[in-house]
């Protein structure tokens, strides 16, 4: 299975700004890099005009490499990599960032009827779309021996500060909420200096604090859904939020005129076959915004919908609506998306 770190979902773009470098006696500053197999970038309104650069790039790497240590696939050492090659069904004894991230990973998995699933490597690595493998449909006896080898509340048990495999074959892969960690994490860092008016980035899921540079709310843009066009479906201002964006539009394969997408539904095992390209939801963070992004991409329009009125999610679904060269896309947002982008 893949580190799904790797699989960056950037599908929006930040708004051009007229940043200044200094500016009535404060500072932009910004920051940028690799990490978790994507990039980040960070935005930074310092009004003391005292923080250095050379300190919170220190700090915003410290964050990141503590979250790399937890929660890395690719990395030996990480405690998701220990838990994993572990075989014991006795409980793992995690940090408490890890425990927090597995407790709303299952949280998320319980409100959305299962399709949040922290266990489906076996899956993705089935129909191809890991690391290693070229995409492809697989036969149903490998299948179904994937299926076997997945499911969240059947495979792993989550305690305050542990995890119990259920299942010694249990493996968990927590790209979908794990970036948006991150991004929480990078934040508190930024805050550390003083700082209230930011924009944390990493491979798509974003948190915004305060007011960008022009004193105005962050401009978001959100893609429209096509592979090969990043035109703009919507422009948003956001303030004190996390704001994900998960499309199937950009990872796919087409075998016998028929479209597989990687978005795997957990129950079926399957990728999804609905009409919903792409899912945008904000929140007040962006860990439960990357994985309700995920989670409600999987469910569909329909039942995602349904869902997002219950909880009372703020989210803009995107259907495909044609075919071919007519493809146009239908709006859907829940009630509360439409309040807070009012």
């Amino acid at each position: 299975m893949s580190d799904l770190f790797k699989l960056s979902r950037r599908s929006f773009l930040v708004m051009p700004l007229a940043l200044a470098a200094c500016k009535d006696g404060w500072n932009v500053l910004e920051l940028a890099g690799q990490t978790m197999g994507t990039s980040y970038s960070i935005v930074a309104v310092d009004h003391s005009n005292k923080v250095e650069k050379a300190e919170l790039q220190t700090a915003v790497n410290q964050r990141l490499a503590r979250v790399t240590a937890q929660m890395s696939n690719w990395e030996a050492s990480s405690e998701i990599s220990r838990f994993n090659a572990s075989r014991s069904t006795e409980p793992f004894a995690v940090s408490p960032e890890f425990a927090r991230v597995m407790q709303a990973a299952d949280a998320v998995h319980a409100g959305s009827d299962g399709r949040f699933d922290v266990t489906v490597g076996p899956l993705i690595d089935a129909w191809g779309f890991g690391a290693k493998g070229a995409a492809h449909r697989p036969d149903e006896a490998t299948l179904a021996a994937a299926m076997e080898a997945s499911g969240q509340s059947r495979m792993i048990e989550v305690q305050d500060r542990a995890l119990r495999k259920l299942d010694p074959r249990a493996e968990i892969y927590v790209s979908a909420i794990g970036k948006g960690f991150g991004v929480d994490e990078v934040a508190r860092a930024v805050r550390d200096f003083g700082i209230s008016d930011f924009m944390v980035e990493i491979g798509g899921d974003l948190y915004t604090a305060g007011l960008n540079p022009e004193g105005k709310p962050w401009q978001i843009g959100i893609e429209q859904p096509l592979a090969h066009d990043r035109g703009v479906s919507r422009v948003i201002g956001l303030s004190d939020l996390g704001m994900a964006t998960s499309g199937d539009y950009r990872n796919y394969f087409e075998e016998d005129g028929q479209r597989f997408s990687h978005i795997i539904d957990a129950t079926t095992g399957r990728p999804v076959t609905h009409r919903t390209a792409s899912v945008t939801i904000l929140t007040e963070d962006a860990m439960l915004a990357d994985a309700w992004a995920t989670a409600l991409l999987a469910l569909g329009s329909e039942r995602g919908l349904e869902i997002a009125q219950e909880r009372d999610l703020a989210v803009l679904f995107l259907d495909r609506a044609g075919n071919g060269a007519d493809m146009t896309f239908k709006a859907r947002a829940s009630a509360r998306f439409e309040t807070l982008t009012a």
